[in-house]
């Protein structure tokens, strides 16, 4: 069997530093937590699990900060957690076993990252993750911000999942500053810097800052293709948002330039057409979502919104086909919807809006 530790870094996580480690500490052969500056109780509750805890300086770089916590391990193989993720009990014995399991030739493990879910429980956005690594590797994170680790070898997938449940309701600016004070500094931004600088702009409604960064990513022509793809999908987003119909057409469609269609564009395109009472090219654009292979875009590392491969192309059908007058087809597609969404209250309203509608006819 080998050896586990786990890695972490935090700061004034007391609300949820203890469920986390609650999740996983029958697990973990070693518990690391780097603290950066808590002025809260994470500390005190962290030494009730560990006497390896470690202050880090915080010098606004969080691969720094995660490369240190990864220096302290000692065991074979090293886990790393953000203090608001947790591991599900189904989760956990999954990998109980693979921690029995596990061939010490395998470098690293790559593991689902669940970040939202619908009011049923089912996930709605989801990632990949290289979240159990060999440490002889001495695999290093990099970037100030919206860090990596950098990893190769030997990767095999597992489908336990590490869970995102965060307490917290504000958006942090913390990372938009980050940036904004590099960018102040005259330092030079890697493709990389210029998606997620974007992505902080987007976030903070500064609109024309994150198009300006969006393109100067796309153009360097040297981002990974799955970032290259969230880039038009935002891109388009901040054009529907600035009511520029034709714009938002565009960026959705380049997206196609990255590989083939996602659900998430489809179901876009679908939206600016029923938008313009365009019924026939809403129709065709929510009905190529729903043919869209879910597991293939999930395979490819990259972000997954999964309603848009399930219950939201067909629940906008059965609001295109009620404008067209085929209720047949909508109540047909509202039923599709409530298979994926069973409590979803738009699907329970259409369900019993044609309920009343066919006791009249």
């Amino acid at each position: 069997m080998v050896s586990i530790s786990l890695c972490m870094i935090v700061k004034d996580e007391e609300d949820t530093i203890e469920r986390c480690l609650n999740s996983v500490k029958e697990l973990c052969d070693e518990i690391i937590i780097v603290d950066t500056g808590s002025t809260d109780k994470t500390k005190e509750l962290a030494r009730r699990y560990t006497k390896r805890l470690f202050d880090f300086k915080w010098v606004h770089h969080f691969a720094k900060a995660r490369n240190f916590a990864f220096s302290k391990a000692t065991k074979d193989y090293i886990l790393w957690l953000d203090a608001d993720d947790v591991i599900l009990k189904d989760d956990l014995q999954k990998l109980l076993l693979l921690k029995q399991t596990l061939d010490q030739s395998v470098d690293a493990v790559m593991m689902p990252y669940n970040l939202a879910f619908d009011s049923s429980g089912n996930v709605t956005f989801s990632s990949k993750r290289h979240r159990l690594v060999k440490r002889s590797r001495n695999f290093q994170w990099i970037g100030a911000v919206h860090e990596y680790l950098a990893v190769g070898g030997k990767i095999i997938r597992q489908d336990a999942a590490v869970t995102h449940r965060s307490t917290k309701t504000e958006k942090s600016d913390r990372n938009l500053k980050i940036y904004q004070q590099n960018l102040k500094d005259g330092k030079t931004f890697s493709p990389r810097d210029l998606y997620y600088y974007a992505n902080e702009c987007f976030d903070h409604s500064l609109y024309d800052e994150a198009i300006a960064h969006y393109e100067k990513f796309l153009k360097s022509g040297l981002g990974w293709s799955e970032d290259c793809i969230s880039a038009c999908d935002k891109l388009a987003e901040i054009f529907i948002r600035k009511n520029e119909q034709d714009k938002a057409i565009k960026a959705a469609l380049r997206s196609f330039e990255y590989d083939l269609p996602r659900a998430e564009h489809c179901c876009k395109l679908g939206y600016i057409y029923l938008t313009q009472q365009n019924i026939d090219k809403a129709i065709f654009w929510y009905n190529l979502a729903t043919k869209l292979d879910i597991q293939r875009a999930e395979n490819t590392g990259g972000f997954v919104q999964k309603a848009y491969y399930t219950w939201i192309p067909h629940i906008q059908l059965c609001v295109c086909y009620d404008r067209n007058g085929n209720i047949e087809k909508a109540f047909e597609h509202n039923e599709k919807a409530r298979e994926y969404a069973p409590t979803n209250p738009s699907v329970l309203y259409n369900k019993e809006y044609f309920e009343k509608r066919f006791s009249k006819s």
